[in-house]
């Protein structure tokens, strides 16, 4: 009897996030506080089933309060060590008031050069930083191992 070589195929598991870039008519960016992480801009994993465009605004929903209308895909930061794909949009608001979730302690919009000195994390100034430069559209970075 021969032995039985048959594999199970497993799929690597790569994870995709979706955030948003907020800007509202002052060009004043949508940021909010994680428990852990500190300011940043709302964003969260793509659900099963769910596009990357409607995980982003229901993301910025969760953790905001506020409904957003996405004007354009940006780019795609990669952290490569972690298997994510961290995708951009740059978004307007269109309603809703701010509220905050267990991810989301504070909720605010910062004038653009404020919220760049709040955010903690280099790699979330950059990903503002990129998303609010059109000539870097679109952009794709690859990172890690660093915070997500």
């Amino acid at each position: 009897m021969g032995q039985n070589t048959s594999h199970t195929y497993t799929p690597s598991k790569h994870f995709i996030s979706a955030a948003t870039i907020v800007l509202n008519d002052q060009r004043e960016i949508l940021l909010i506080k994680g428990p852990m992480r500190g300011w940043e801009m709302p964003g969260g994993i793509v659900e099963e089933g769910e596009s990357i465009k409607d995980a982003a605004i229901r993301e910025t929903k969760e953790e905001s309060g506020i409904d957003i209308e996405v004007i354009k895909f940006c780019g795609v930061f990669q952290n490569v060590s972690k298997s994510i794909c961290n995708t951009l949009f740059l978004a307007k608001p269109i309603g809703g008031e701010f509220t905050t979730s267990s991810e989301s302690l504070e909720v605010g919009f910062f004038p653009i050069d404020q919220a760049l000195e709040m955010i903690t994390i280099e790699n979330f100034r950059q990903r503002i930083e990129y998303c609010l430069d059109n000539n870097k559209h679109p952009f794709y970075v690859e990172f890690g191992p660093v915070l997500d």
